[in-house]
C-alpha cells in the first residue's frame, strides 16, 4: 500500500514535444477572456431570476455573495454552472431563487453597481443553475513576451497545428488540487482516517482532488508508455468514440484486458486513495482521456514595448481562441504549447481556469 504523503504534485508528461518557448499569462485581466456557453437560455417565466454577468477581477463565489446580498436571499439560493477565473474577464450566468411573491415585483438587478462585475441582462426561468449546467467555454487568451530561439517558436507553431488536429491530454488542471497540490494530501489523510473533516464542502473538495489525481495518473501512464491518442484493447469509449479513464468509486472498473490492467496497476499504487473513495460512497464514472479544442485559431502580434524603436521587432504575442467542453481546462491546452508563468499574486485559493 502506498501511504506516502502526497506533498507535491508529479510533473505529468506532455503528449506533444516540449517547445522550449515561454510566455507570460494574465498580465492583464483582458488577456484571459472566457464566455460561458449555456445549456439553455431562460424562458422568461419561473421562480428563478437568471442573470447574464460580466465580471472583471472577481471570483465566482464572491459575485454569488454580492448577488445574494443585493437580492436579500441566502447564498444557497444563488446558483451558477461553473467556477470562472478571477484574473480574467468572464461572462457567465447566475440564478437567484426569488419567487415574485405577493407584490409580484421583481428587483431590477441590472441597476446593481459594482467595480468588479456588471449585470448585462436578467430574465426569469423555471430552474436553478447547478454546477455543470453548461455546454462549454469559449476562450480568448493573449500570451505576452513569448521568448525562445527560432527553433522553439517553430515548435510552438507545430504544437498548435498538432493540438488543433489531435487534441490534448484531458488532465485536470492544477487548481483542482489546491495550493501546491495540498488538497490531495488532505484527502489522503481524510480517507486514511488520520483527520476528520466535518465541513461537507471541504470534504467534497478533497474527494474531488483525490479522484482527479488518480485520473491524471492513469492518463500520464498511458502517455509515458507511448499510448497517447491510441485505443487499447478493453477500453471503454465515450459517445464521441474517444477512450476514457476512470473517475474512481464503488464497483469494478468497466474496462477489460490491457486497459483494465493499466488502470488496476495505478489503483494498486494509490490503494489508500482508491479504497477510500470506494468507501466514501462515490460511484465509478468515466472521463475522456483526450480534450479536443473546437474552432481553434491563433495569430502572432507585435507587443508594444516602451522605448522599443526597432522597426523589425519580432512578433512576441500569441493570441489564441478556442472552445472547450464543460469540465475541460484551458491550462491543459496551454501546457502543451509552451511554458507559461503568471505575475506574482497572493491569491492561493483561486481557480486558475474555467470549468
Amino acid at each position: 500500500m502506498n501511504d506516502t504523503p502526497y506533498t507535491t504534485l508529479p510533473q505529468w508528461p506532455h503528449a506533444h514535444p516540449v517547445s522550449g518557448a515561454s510566455a507570460t499569462l494574465k498580465c492583464l485581466n483582458e488577456d484571459f477572456t472566457v464566455t460561458e456557453l449555456p445549456l439553455q437560455l431562460p424562458w422568461g417565466e419561473g421562480e428563478h431570476i437568471w442573470l447574464d454577468i460580466e465580471k472583471n477581477g472577481a471570483n465566482t463565489a464572491f459575485v454569488a455573495q454580492q448577488l445574494a446580498e443585493a437580492a436579500g436571499v441566502q447564498e444557497r439560493d444563488v446558483g451558477y454552472a461553473g467556477l470562472k477565473d478571477r484574473h480574467a474577464i468572464t461572462r457567465q450566468w447566475f440564478s437567484i431563487y426569488l419567487p415574485s411573491g405577493k407584490t409580484g415585483e421583481t428587483p431590477d438587478l441590472t441597476q446593481l453597481q459594482h467595480p468588479e462585475f456588471r449585470v448585462l441582462g436578467q430574465s426569469r426561468h423555471v430552474k436553478k443553475l447547478r454546477p455543470g449546467d453548461l455546454q462549454g467555454n469559449r476562450f480568448r487568451i493573449v500570451l505576452r513576451d513569448v521568448t525562445g530561439d527560432p527553433g522553439a517558436i517553430e515548435a510552438v507553431e507545430a504544437n498548435l497545428k498538432a493540438i488543433a488536429a489531435q487534441g490534448v491530454p484531458n488532465y485536470f488542471g492544477a487548481q483542482r488540487f489546491g495550493f501546491d497540490g495540498g488538497n490531495v494530501e488532505q484527502g489522503r489523510a481524510m480517507l486514511a482516517r488520520e483527520i476528520r473533516v466535518r465541513n461537507p464542502k471541504k470534504k467534497g473538495i478533497y474527494l474531488s482532488a483525490v479522484r482527479s489525481f488518480v485520473f491524471n495518473e492513469v492518463l500520464a501512464l498511458r502517455i509515458q508508455q507511448g499510448l497517447w491518442g491510441q485505443t487499447l484493447p478493453g477500453d471503454v469509449m465515450d459517445e464521441a468514440g474517444r477512450p476514457t479513464g476512470p473517475l474512481w468509486g464503488r464497483g469494478r472498473v468497466t474496462t477489460t484486458d490491457q486497459a483494465q490492467a493499466l488502470e488496476n496497476g495505478v489503483a494498486e499504487r494509490h490503494a489508500t486513495l482508491c479504497d477510500g473513495m470506494e468507501h466514501a460512497g462515490l460511484d465509478q464514472e468515466r472521463r475522456a482521456l483526450v480534450a479536443s479544442p473546437v474552432d481553434m485559431s491563433w495569430a502572432w502580434q507585435k507587443g508594444h514595448h516602451q522605448g522599443d524603436h526597432q522597426a523589425d521587432h519580432q512578433a512576441d504575442q500569441l493570441v489564441l481562441t478556442f472552445t472547450l467542453p464543460a469540465g475541460t481546462y484551458a491550462t491543459s491546452v496551454l501546457n502543451e504549447i509552451l511554458h507559461t508563468t503568471e505575475p506574482e499574486r497572493h491569491t492561493e485559493g483561486d481557480p486558475a481556469a474555467a470549468e
